[in-house]
């Protein structure tokens, strides 16, 4: 007879099957969170990775994490939308994004334009499969089983505003999704720049993830590029009201880190009922709407 405790041993494999087995009824939406900015989120089917980064890749220069990369390149067997949010390469990483491209050869890649070149030649990806992060408009695509999945990249400031070309062309971006009747955002890396609370609070997001791991004079120092921080995140969650936030990367390099309970006794203190929610390693987070409860 098994032991609980083996039963409970997450081994890549089986958070594999757990993302294909998961099937969150309408209103609701599955998050799987894996270090840095690396999310899986599901809606009825669709499975889509926001800037997986599990190689070893930045090891090999010299840049070391903090903890072992929860899954391999190798693991992924199932990708129908990957969301690239930057060229950096703990969001952009190569290796990573070469192994998803052949193992799952229907996924469909999406990054800002300055991106499609280092998609193609150093990771492989036919240009058919890439599709441009243009911002400002809502994109419709079909997703696993015919799921309607709509996507609206939105400029990011890491730690300014960019464009490349055009005025929708921006180098960094984040991406609101309305997936399964649940919209939520990734914020990719940003600081909170004009325009983008009133941008946000146009949307009525019901899950946002946001950087909390902030900025100052010595990271900027040593070529590290800054994100808001707790004080920035909590108060652009509350108000863009958000139904839930979720902080993101603070947690895999120890020279450019924050804890993440900082961020929830800022909330605690500030702003007592905005929901939040802090994700262990590899976790899944079922988040449910509250409209999925109205009649």
């Amino acid at each position: 007879m098994k032991s609980p405790q083996k039963e409970r041993v997450r081994t890549p494999e089986r958070l594999m099957e757990e993302i294909r087995g998961t099937l969150p009824p309408f209103g609701c939406a599955a998050v799987w969170f894996f270090g840095q900015e690396s999310v899986a989120v599901k809606g009825s089917e669709t499975v889509i990775h926001v800037d997986p980064f599990y190689s070893d890749y930045l090891e090999e220069r010299g840049v070391k994490r903090a903890y072992p990369a929860l899954l391999k390149p190798e693991h992924i067997t199932i990708a129908d939308l990957c969301l690239i949010t930057h060229e950096h390469e703990d969001h952009l990483d190569p290796w990573t994004l070469k192994v998803i491209a052949e193992q799952c050869p229907e996924t469909r890649f999406m990054a800002p334009l300055s991106c499609r070149a280092k998609l193609e030649s150093t990771c492989g990806i036919m240009p058919e499969r890439i599709i441009d992060a243009l911002t400002g408009e809502w994109m419709d695509l079909k997703g696993r089983g015919g799921e309607r999945i709509r996507i609206k990249p939105v400029p990011a400031a890491h730690e300014e505003v960019e464009t490349t070309g055009s005025d929708r062309a921006h180098r960094y971006v984040g991406y609101l999704l309305d997936v399964n009747g649940v919209k939520v955002y990734h914020a990719g890396d940003t600081v909170v720049y004009p325009g983008l609370p009133e941008l946000l609070a146009e949307e009525a997001i019901d899950l946002g993830m946001l950087p909390i791991n902030g900025r100052d004079y010595f990271r900027t120092s040593r070529g590290i590029v800054g994100n808001m921080n707790v004080r920035e995140a909590a108060e652009l969650a509350k108000i863009t009201h958000m139904d839930t936030v979720i902080p993101l990367h603070y947690d895999l390099f120890t020279g450019n880190s924050e804890k993440p309970g900082n961020f929830v006794q800022e909330l605690y203190e500030r702003y007592p009922e905005q929901k939040c929610h802090v994700m262990a390693r590899s976790e899944r987070f079922i988040y449910c709407s509250p409209r999925s409860f109205l009649t």
